[in-house]
């Protein structure tokens, strides 16, 4: 099964910079790029669980 990801701006994303990004979740994989690229943009993946890492490094918090 090899879906078309279903991009999301993120909410941490401002209406006026440039500094965006899109995540998509496929259950599989979590996909992050840069919005400015759209389609162009290259893609980093990760596992749900390997993402959560990620997030709990980055923004220690119990809202994870």
């Amino acid at each position: 099964m090899n879906e078309t990801p279903n991009w999301h701006k993120s909410s941490y994303s401002s209406g006026g910079s440039n500094d965006c990004v899109e995540v998509a979740n496929n259950l599989a994989r979590i996909m992050v790029r840069d919005s400015k690229l759209t389609s162009n943009s290259p893609e980093i993946s990760a596992t749900p669980d390997a993402w959560t890492a990620f997030l709990r490094y980055v923004k220690p918090t119990d809202t994870v």
